[in-house]
């Protein structure tokens, strides 16, 4: 099931996020990889799901 992460993105564009493994909950974000898990890990997160999120939403069609 697909998960919207436009309002993620919204609020964390460009910055690198730290998520649960509901791909929702934010444990942490930061201008680096490092700060973001080092966030998540603070917060009691041992292995956060890492993501960058974009600066812009992009649509993209394309063929498998």
């Amino acid at each position: 099931m697909p998960i919207n992460w436009t309002n993620l993105q919204k609020k964390y564009k460009g910055l690198w996020v730290a998520l649960a493994d509901d791909e929702i909950t934010v444990l942490g974000h930061g201008k680096t990889l490092k700060e973001a898990r080092d966030k998540a890990k603070k917060n009691g997160y041992t292995d956060p799901i890492l993501t960058r999120m974009p600066e812009s939403l992009v649509t993209y069609v394309g063929l498998s």
